[in-house]
């Protein structure tokens, strides 16, 4: 009997493990929406806070046009604006599971 398939939570966590992977990149690798992946990390994140072995890590979002990088953000999305100079060319945030 074949095992089963792994979850979307899972396949995030082998994907992201090791690398820095953004949320545009995990949905096209998994065939889902953005917006899904999203959902998905949220639980990824507090899965991984009971880990003492793993930790993950957030590579925030920053404007383009002013370098202002979004260090104190909670949300896992891309914020739509930029505090500083109000443009909205902001990279999106960038995932990843340090440890091993």
């Amino acid at each position: 009997m074949l095992p089963p398939e792994r979850t979307p939570r899972q396949r995030i966590i082998d994907m992201i493990t090791g690398t820095r992977l953004s949320s545009h990149q995990l949905a096209q690798m998994l065939g889902i929406a953005e917006r899904q992946v999203e959902d998905h990390l949220t639980h990824v994140v507090k899965s991984l806070a009971r880990d003492k072995t793993r930790r993950f890590i957030l590579e925030p979002s920053r404007c383009r046009d002013c370098e202002f990088v979004f260090r104190n953000r909670r949300r896992l999305t891309r914020p739509s604006r930029c505090p500083k100079c109000r443009s909205e060319d902001i990279t999106a945030p960038r995932y990843g599971i340090d440890g091993q």
